[in-house]
């Protein structure tokens, strides 16, 4: 390992590109759902719950 100059080999192992649009079907019964439901008062209430700042 060295200590300066270009990183290779492990750099890519810390970052991924994930879609979930991607990966959820067009007619997979969870878009179906967020179509009619609004969650907007769950996370509301829920937000007390989670980091500011992410994982604490």
């Amino acid at each position: 390992m060295r200590m300066m100059g270009e990183r290779t080999g492990m750099l890519e192992a810390l970052f991924y590109a994930f879609s979930l649009q991607r990966h959820v079907p067009e007619r997979h019964m969870r878009r179906l759902i967020d179509r009619f439901v609004d969650l907007t008062a769950v996370r509301t209430h829920l937000q007390p719950f989670y980091s500011d700042t992410g994982r604490p």
